[in-house]
Parts: C-alpha cells; sequence; structure tokens
C-alpha cells in the first residue's frame, strides 16, 4: 500500500511538472502522460506488466465522463453561438462521414470484412479537445472567424458520436446484422439528450436552492449530478457521454452559486482524470507490438488527414460559405487522441480476433496525429493568415475574464424595485456587474448567491457599464 502511494505521488509530480516544461513547447498532454506510461510499462525501464482490458476500459470510461463533463462546463456557450450549427453537423455527420471514408479506405486497401473497417473508422473518427486546445493555450493562438469555438465545441461533443458508432458496429458484428440500426441509434440519441437536460434542470434548480455551509462540498454534489446523469443514461440504453456533455454545457452556461470555485475544480479534476487516462493507455500498450502496424498505421493517418477529414469538413462548412482557408485549418486541425484509444479498449474486451491489432493500429495513428499535425497547427494558420491577435483564446471558455472592473457604485433598492426580497442568484443582474457588498442600516454583508436583497439595501456594484441597471 506505502509503495503503491508512493509510486502514485512520485508520478503526479512528474506529470505536472513535465507537463509545465513541455507545454511551453505547445507539446499536447495527450504525449506526455501516454509517454510516461509507455516508459514505465513492461517493455519499457518500469517493468510494470499491465494487460487487464476490463479494468483499463472501465478507469478509461470514468476518466472521460469528467473529461466530457468539464469539456461541457468550461465552454462559453455566448461566444460559441454563432458557430453552434457548423459544430453541431461536424460532430456529428462530419464523424459519420470520416467514419465510412476510413472503414472503407480500409476494406479495399487491406482486405478485411466491411465490418472490421468499419469499426476502425467508427474508433477513430472523433477529434481531440484537449490535443488542439492544449497547443493552441501554450501558444496563446486565438482563430480568426470563431474557428476556435468551432473546434471547442466540435472536438468537445464529437466523442458521443464516435463512441455510438463503435457501439452499434460492435453490436452488430455480434449479433451477426440481427439488430435494428435505427432503433438503437435512437436510443443512444433520444435518452442521451432527454436524460441529461433532464438531469441538469433539476441540478440547477436545486443547487441554487439548497443553502450547504460548507462551500467545498458544492463540487461532491455536482460530482453525484455526473455520476447519476451518466448511470441512468446508459441503463436507458442512451449514450452517456453526450448526456454528461449535455450536463456540462446546461450547468456552465447558467448562473450557479459558487460557479468560479467550481470550475477551478473541475479543472484540477479533469487534469487529473487526463493523466489517469492517458497513463493507464500508455501502460496497456506494448511499444514491441507497434511495428508490424506502422505501414498500415501510417496509411490510414495519410488518407484520414488529406483525403477523409478534408471531405468532411468541406462537406458541412461549404453549405455555410466558410472561406476555404478556415476549412483547410479546420480540417488540419482534426487531430485524433484519447478517446479513440479509449474506443479501442471496447473492442479488446469484445474479444474479436482482430482486436489487438486495431488497438495497436489506433494508438499509432493517434500518435503520428499529435507529432505531425499538433506540431504543425501554429505554422499552418500563422501561413494561412487566420490567426486573432487582438482576442485571446482563452475568451473561448467560462472563466475567461478579459475586463477589470474599475467603477464603483452606490446602489440603493427601493420598496418596488424588481430586485427587492429576491436572492442575489434570482435578481437576475447582468453579469457585467458585480455586487461587491451590502449596506444594510449599520451592518456590512458579504453577498452571496443565496442573499435575500431587501428594500433600504444599499448595494456597492462594480462595473465598467452600468447601462443595463433597472432605473
Amino acid at each position: 500500500m506505502i509503495n503503491a502511494l508512493l509510486f502514485s505521488g512520485i508520478l503526479l509530480i512528474i506529470s505536472v511538472l513535465s507537463s509545465k516544461l513541455l507545454y511551453r513547447f505547445g507539446i499536447p498532454t495527450l504525449l506526455i502522460f501516454i509517454s510516461l506510461g509507455m516508459l514505465l510499462g513492461s517493455d519499457g525501464i518500469g517493468g510494470i506488466y499491465f494487460d487487464n482490458y476490463e479494468i483499463a476500459q472501465q478507469l478509461s470510461t470514468l476518466s472521460l465522463v469528467f473529461i466530457m463533463f468539464y469539456g461541457g462546463f468550461g465552454f462559453n456557450w455566448k461566444t460559441g453561438k454563432p458557430v453552434a450549427a457548423q459544430s453541431i453537423l461536424l460532430a456529428t455527420f462530419g464523424v459519420a462521414i470520416t467514419a465510412f471514408l476510413v472503414g472503407a479506405f480500409a476494406t479495399i486497401i487491406f482486405k478485411t470484412s466491411l465490418m472490421e473497417g468499419m469499426l476502425l473508422g467508427a474508433v477513430i473518427s472523433s477529434t481531440d479537445a484537449a490535443s488542439v486546445f492544449s497547443i493552441l493555450r501554450s501558444k496563446n493562438l486565438n482563430l480568426k472567424g470563431g474557428l476556435a469555438s468551432m473546434l471547442e465545441m466540435e472536438s468537445g461533443s464529437n466523442d458521443p458520436m464516435s463512441y455510438m458508432l463503435t457501439i452499434i458496429v460492435l453490436a452488430f458484428m455480434k449479433s451477426s446484422g440481427q439488430i435494428s440500426v435505427i432503433e438503437l441509434l435512437s436510443k443512444q440519441i433520444f435518452f442521451g439528450l432527454a436524460v441529461g437536460v433532464a438531469v441538469s434542470i433539476v441540478a440547477v434548480f436545486v443547487f441554487n436552492r439548497i443553502k450547504i455551509s460548507i462551500e467545498g462540498l458544492y463540487p461532491i454534489f455536482t460530482i453525484g449530478i455526473v455520476l447519476t446523469g451518466y448511470a441512468l443514461s446508459e441503463l436507458l440504453s442512451g449514450n452517456g457521454l453526450l448526456c454528461v456533455y449535455v450536463i456540462g454545457i446546461i450547468m456552465g452556461n447558467t448562473t450557479l452559486i459558487h460557479k468560479r470555485s467550481l470550475v477551478h475544480f473541475f479543472d484540477g479534476m479533469s487534469w487529473l482524470m487526463q493523466i489517469i487516462l492517458f497513463f493507464t493507455l500508455g501502460l496497456l500498450v506494448f511499444p514491441s507490438q507497434l511495428p508490424p502496424v506502422f505501414f498500415e498505421g501510417f496509411l490510414v493517418s495519410i488518407f484520414l488527414v488529406l483525403i477523409a477529414r478534408p471531405i468532411a469538413v468541406f462537406s458541412v462548412l461549404s453549405w455555410f460559405k466558410v472561406p476555404i482557408k478556415q476549412q483547410l485549418l479546420v480540417s488540419w486541425v482534426g487531430l485524433r487522441g484519447a478517446a479513440s484509444i479509449v474506443f479501442a479498449t471496447y473492442a479488446l474486451t469484445s474479444n474479436l480476433p482482430f482486436a489487438n491489432t486495431i488497438f495497436n493500429m489506433v494508438f499509432f495513428i493517434c500518435l503520428v496525429s499529435i507529432l505531425i499535425q499538433g506540431t504543425l497547427i501554429p505554422f499552418i494558420a500563422k501561413k494561412l493568415d487566420l490567426v486573432e491577435q487582438s482576442v485571446s483564446v482563452y475568451k473561448t471558455f467560462n472563466d475567461y475574464q478579459d475586463e477589470v472592473y474599475t467603477k464603483l457604485i452606490e446602489y440603493k433598492i427601493e420598496n418596488d424595485h424588481p430586485w427587492a426580497w429576491k436572492t442575489i442568484m434570482e435578481a437576475n443582474i447582468p453579469e457585467d456587474i458585480l455586487v461587491v457588498i451590502i449596506k444594510r442600516k449599520k451592518t456590512v454583508i458579504t453577498p452571496k448567491g443565496f442573499t435575500e436583497i431587501q428594500p433600504g439595501d444599499i448595494m456597492v456594484l462594480s462595473s465598467n457599464n452600468f447601462e443595463s441597471l433597472p432605473s
């Protein structure tokens, strides 16, 4: 037990320090943590032998649940709304097109069965948000035309589609085609969305009305919400990953008590889940088994980057008259990452005879994608003149603040004021106005979300613009 704790502690310290060093060079965290797993695995210096696919899948899926939730929770809907339609279509039809093209390519070139090819296509069809934004953040690159928001929303929401296609193909193979694909697809989408919306609405309602005296319990409450939503969706044959992403978007873009502390908590938790996820996948792979799939993996990588992804992107974005330069960049920034490797473990746990080959090939494709595509993103963005110099890429996220409030006013609440007898959460105070303190007779109150505003109160407000205040 003590040895395990010591090993875990040292691993976390090394992961954090190495990510800080390599982050400056725009190297995605996935590559750092997976490399640590491979280095400490059975083929590396650590000699840790790990081939339990069931445990790896369960750990990876749990990690992915919280990564998906935070992807939605941290996404700024106000910034992403103008490109929401494009992002959603890329995350659905774009993924389906990519999966079909890669599947057809594998079937024709490698002489596999149609279902084997489609399984490879389904597994590798989604893009990785963490890798993309690790590069954009480290280089502080924002993209013109709302591309950063489009890529964030697409890559954050296309994992459920890839997961759904993987589950459908596996179910089709196990049942020898004796299943209703339309029924399975409908259940996945309907229950994933329905449970996500229902759970998040109830969660927001309860969240803002309970008064927990200990602020640290709010993140634990949120963890319970995420796990409940995922489990309910899966029990109803819905898409659990889609469910938690929807919960994240709704909760992240709704006024919540202690929201900023929640963002910071789940940011840290998301990093922890990434370390667990990537390290587990790094342990699971045997580097000595990768050379036999180098040729096939490289061919699929080239086809994916130069043909499948561009066809999918142009098929969707051309309808919106998106400039060619922007479509080219979106085509390039289609990095494959952790989710694809996780979905490949579903083939392993299904005991398919070719599952190990698919897993190794997907692992190799993801490494190639990150090393080649990822490294060249800043260069290509600059060459296409799509780097936005005046706006920070962090504006895509909910915890971004680009304004320092420099004006303070005292604002008195009269008897007929619309805020009277409402809590700060219920008063619908404009987002760009900060309540600093409340003066009530001879008492000074530190405002909280559940603090009730009473007639006669003098509120000290901070903002750069008070025009939205009720007159």
